[in-house]
């Protein structure tokens, strides 16, 4: 998708380019607060002391300046690698290490898609993604 940013041949043209990649992680819900059985009544098999996985799909869309010489955004390869290092710092680490407990204890009770670009993945993106961006999080 492409926006024009002015009427004349000289004006910014504007593009924006998504990529969608899979990726297995685990996570164990536990409180604190709650006795071992107590856990395992509440959180089922997400309280597995050994973790307990799910496949994911991670969305990046990334908006930018279209480059007139190459008509791109952002090198599609260059992308692809930059989410395959934000898939490798996910998945070999517990999710609920990254993310409010309690938001996350929502997302996979309600299983709905959710923006985790309030997590601390936000400044690692940043690192990365140059141009404005945007990350989804969605269960298999």
């Amino acid at each position: 998708m492409a926006e024009s940013t002015g009427n004349d041949k000289a004006a910014v043209r504007i593009g924006y380019i998504t990529r969608v990649q899979s990726f297995s992680a685990c996570h164990r819900l536990h409180s604190l607060h709650l006795s071992d059985e107590e856990n395992k009544e509440v959180y089922g098999k997400c309280n597995n002391p050994y973790g307990h996985g799910h496949n994911y799909k991670v969305e990046v869309t990334v908006r930018g300046k279209i480059d007139p010489v190459t008509g791109m955004v952002m090198n599609l390869t260059d992308l692809k690698r930059c989410i395959e290092t934000l898939i490798h710092f996910i998945s070999i680490y517990f999710l609920l290490q990254f993310v409010n407990w309690l938001f996350f204890f929502f997302f996979f009770l309600y299983n709905l898609p959710i923006d985790i670009s309030y997590i601390r993945l936000h400044a690692l993106c940043k690192r990365y993604f140059k141009a404005p961006f945007s990350i989804r999080l969605l269960i298999n």
